[in-house]
């Protein structure tokens, strides 16, 4: 009873007060709505169409790789983990997984690298300086397809561009689509070529937005260029700079197009044998070549579990980086405070004449610090 009539007390308007919500019209309630639930709306397709196409296929495909699925015939047997058994004992799988990872590195780290140089020289004060950050995202307009056909070009064993020039300085052909190393390299080239100006525009846009008086304070302290982009550009773009990691390590790990493209003439889209057969590449043979759609998505499924890996391991990494510069960062403070003929406030004290001209004293008898006005 005394809970209810409490309820009652506080949900009721005070005596002479007149209920505010009782009078709103019909164009104010609206509003209230609007006001409350219009983020939600906003932010509604987006969870709508990756629910359609991204959360559904991949809880079917999960569902697909549990049985013995045929791209024919479909749904057949429940075999439950035993495609992904099939997979993990498949020497044709490690391989490509090999290929995968191999292709990544080779691409991914001189992209990174390369890219950060890019910026920071797009960053200087530079003539032209729009059309030569336009250039470098000629390379990614370009369509894949055609990317593909100058690089295979390019790195043909007979008559190749690359052969001919090594041949001008003595150097023996090489069998860029017939060994394992030369076509990753190749591969790796066709990836660097085409995402580096697009990485690079990316980390540009964070060094753009480093403040300037940080770089001119250390230029006063006499830190030279070098000491300024590693003390200074790269502590400041390190979210930046983690997302195109992260981006480069999903891409790097999907890669599809410049394997498949860069020997067309090959029957399982990896070589004569398989050599440059990525994990893409054996999903895509498993399932429309041998028709066999439940082991293509045990495929799929490891695949996913792996750039999830990555991601954490990039995300673990980072974290650490970031947590030891704030160990760095308190106890350069620490150490400053440390330094004999620093003052600190609990050994402060000031006498009556300082006193009365504002400065701070500290009570004897008291923990907490007095400070006097100023008359």
């Amino acid at each position: 009873m005394t809970s209810t009539l409490g309820q009652q007390a506080r949900t009721s308007p005070p005596a002479g007060r007149p209920d505010r919500r009782a009078g709103l019209t019909f164009k104010h309630k609206l509003g209230r709505l609007d006001l409350k639930y219009s983020p939600y709306i906003y932010v509604a397709p987006f969870f709508l169409l990756f629910a359609t196409v991204g959360l559904f296929p991949l809880v079917y495909t999960f569902v697909v790789s549990l049985n013995d699925w045929n791209l024919l015939s479909g749904p057949g047997q429940w075999v439950g983990f035993g495609n992904f058994v099939k997979e993990l004992h498949d020497e044709l799988f490690w391989n490509s997984l090999f290929n995968t990872i191999s292709i990544f590195l080779l691409s991914s780290v001189p992209q990174v690298i390369a890219a950060t140089f890019i910026a920071v020289v797009l960053d200087q004060n530079l003539r032209a300086r729009t059309f030569w950050r336009m250039s470098v995202l000629i390379p990614y307009v370009v369509t894949p397809v055609a990317v593909a056909l100058i690089f295979s070009s390019m790195f043909s064993p007979e008559g190749g561009l690359v052969n001919h020039l090594l041949a001008l300085i003595g150097v023996d052909p090489i069998a860029w689509k017939l060994d394992t190393l030369p076509s990753h390299l190749a591969i790796a080239n066709m990836v660097n070529f085409r995402w580096t100006g697009y990485n690079a525009l990316i980390l540009l846009a964070a060094m753009q937005a480093v403040p300037r008086d940080l770089y001119e304070s250390a230029e006063l302290d006499g830190a030279g260029s070098v000491r300024r982009f590693f003390s200074i550009t790269l502590p400041s773009i390190r979210p930046t700079m983690i997302f195109v990691i992260i981006t480069s390590t999903i891409g790097g790990l999907q890669i599809f197009t410049e394997p498949r493209l860069y020997d067309a003439a090959s029957v399982t889209g990896g070589g004569a044998h398989r050599q440059f057969q990525t994990t893409v590449l054996y999903l895509w043979e498993m399932a429309f070549q041998r028709q066999n759609f439940g082991r293509a998505a045990a495929i799929a499924w490891i695949l996913f579990l792996i750039i999830v890996m990555f991601g954490l391991v990039n995300f673990l990494i980072s974290r650490r980086i970031a947590s030891a510069d704030s160990r760095v960062v308190s106890k350069r403070a620490k150490r400053k405070l440390q330094t004999p003929g620093t003052p600190t406030p609990s050994t402060v004290t000031a006498s009556p004449d300082t006193a009365d001209a504002g400065i701070a004293e500290t009570d004897p008898a008291h923990t907490h610090t007095v400070t006097t006005d100023t008359q």
